[in-house]
């Protein structure tokens, strides 16, 4: 378990994301933690390069970031999902072609 987390009582787990403590729920304490200490670690990231420390101005850029690195690999996914079910449909339509001259030449 990480510095910056503590289990309490069923699946509530305690996190702290930058400096401030929160107590989450869910089904994977582990994941929850992971969680929590990459938003933190975002979070920082981007008070090293703003000069604002209002932390709420901090959490909305993390979270553009983070937005922003989900949007870009999900682009990547639908790409590659894309090129995965054509090349499916072009085998599927191949298949079918040599099952067909299969039957004819039988």
């Amino acid at each position: 378990m990480s510095e910056s987390a503590a289990r309490t009582n069923g699946n509530c787990v305690r996190v702290e994301i930058f400096d401030q403590t929160y107590s989450l729920r869910g089904s994977d304490p582990d994941y929850i933690e992971k969680l929590a200490e990459y938003v933190d670690s975002k979070i920082r990231a981007v008070a090293e390069q703003t000069a604002t420390v209002d932390s709420l101005r901090l959490a909305v850029l993390a979270a553009l970031n983070i937005a922003d690195e989900y949007h870009i690999l999900k682009r990547k996914y639908d790409t590659v999902a894309a090129e995965y079910n054509r090349r499916a449909t072009d085998l599927s339509g191949a298949l079918d072609e040599a099952l067909r001259e299969e039957r004819r030449a039988g």
